[in-house]
């Protein structure tokens, strides 16, 4: 069994869809065998904002979607700490979205393996040695 591996939320969203040409091929095994599938709570939030908005199309309500997606699927979702929160505040500036800030910081609090084609993650020295690539 592999590690445990942080879902950005985009790649999240396009492995539950089944859109596994969106993202490297063998990234699918490395998900289905790690020993954990986690996210941060904070990509709940930007699927719902986003079908909220119109820029993403969902096959049912945001909510249902959202409980189908995690535990049913084998996702965890991780906790929003303070020290996830001091931790994405005291990131260095690469990043502007909060969003990827608080996903990038939950991955280090929870040493977790962040799955994500954010091309600005691997700008962060911390993360070096731990994306998936």
């Amino acid at each position: 069994m592999s590690e445990v591996i942080l879902l950005d939320t985009h790649i999240w969203f396009w492995w539950i869809a089944q859109e596994f040409d969106r993202f490297p091929a063998h990234w699918q095994d490395e998900i289905d065998v790690a020993r954990r599938v986690c996210m941060s709570p904070v990509s709940c939030y930007e699927v719902a904002l986003a079908n909220s908005k119109g820029r993403l199309e969902l096959p049912c309500s945001a909510d249902e979607w959202l409980q189908e997606a995690l535990a049913p699927a084998g996702v965890e979702l991780l906790p929003l700490t303070a020290d996830v929160a001091f931790r994405a505040v005291s990131l260095s500036p690469v990043h502007k979205d909060p969003f990827d800030r608080m996903i990038i910081a939950t991955a280090l609090s929870y040493s977790s393996k962040p799955a994500s084609v954010d091309k600005l993650f691997s700008q962060y020295e911390a993360l070096e040695g731990c994306l998936m690539t």
